[in-house]
């Protein structure tokens, strides 16, 4: 049976995605088998810290989107998730779920908690950061940067960036299951502040390998600094990173370090 309620709900959630163009082809069968996959062998819990993350960044992906275009145009995906946007953000939690299984203990939990609030940190910095009226300036220098550069941060999206986390937290503490009133309290609160800690932290690890290790082109025909290896047409030239260092992998790597993060702080609350 909750191999099929995950099925059913992954399928409507993508459904509604994929028609509001929150995800394509690919990724909304790859949230389907995500989704489907983590409610059979985990939990409810699990399931909804997942959807809140999906929920939440498609919602403001939305956001002004005409604002952020200009930025976003020397991305290397746009706001409509593939597969591998989805496996970035999505498949180190289902690796913890799976462990979760095979050899169950509440680690894998905190682990999933820490993965979650980076990806959802990233992306509320991200959309959310776009509409920020100062410029922002790259994290390794402070210098000002044109909007959309990868390592470029703001105020708006690191007070972004510290809600996302926190809302996961929020959400996971309020899906798990405490004994009285008062450990429940303490226990939410203890949530948010890993949610908001491991997401803040995870969050910034990925602007720092944004703007060192990320494969990063230049259009000879505009000269933009862009994500992808071909702009206005024709091929760009890499200046900087590693070639298979790319913003899926960024995100990829920077939820396992928020993960780690997240697992070491809950030892202390």
């Amino acid at each position: 049976m909750e191999w099929l309620i995950g099925l059913v709900g992954s399928s409507c959630i993508a459904a509604a995605a994929y028609w509001k163009k929150s995800l394509s082809h690919s990724g909304a069968l790859a949230a389907v088998v995500l989704g489907t996959v983590m409610y059979g062998l985990a939990s409810a819990a699990w399931f909804g810290m997942l959807i809140a993350f999906f929920v939440s960044s498609s919602m403001l992906s939305k956001l002004k989107a005409k604002r952020k275009e200009e930025a976003e145009q020397g991305y290397a995906k746009g706001s409509r998730r593939d597969w591998g946007q989805v496996a970035a953000n999505g498949g180190l939690g289902l690796l913890a779920c799976i462990a979760n299984a095979v050899w169950p203990s509440e680690l894998w939990w905190f682990l999933f908690l820490g993965v979650m609030a980076t990806v959802n940190s990233d992306t509320w910095a991200t959309e959310i950061g776009g509409l920020s009226k100062g410029e922002p300036r790259f994290i390794l220098t402070g210098k000002r940067v044109a909007p959309g550069t990868s390592g470029g941060v703001t105020k708006l999206g690191l007070a972004a960036s510290l809600l996302g986390g926190a809302f996961i937290g929020l959400v996971g503490g309020g899906l798990g299951e405490w004994g009285d009133a008062d450990q429940f309290a303490r226990g939410w609160i203890a949530y948010i502040l890993l949610g908001a800690a491991s997401g803040l932290l995870g969050a910034l690890i990925d602007s720092v390998l944004g703007a060192t290790a990320q494969v990063m082109y230049r259009c000879e025909h505009c000269g933009k600094t862009v994500e992808k290896p071909v702009h206005c047409g024709q091929k760009a030239r890499q200046i900087r990173g590693l070639r298979f260092m790319s913003n899926d992998a960024v995100n990829a790597l920077s939820s396992l370090v928020g993960g780690v993060i997240c697992l070491g702080l809950s030892f202390l609350l």
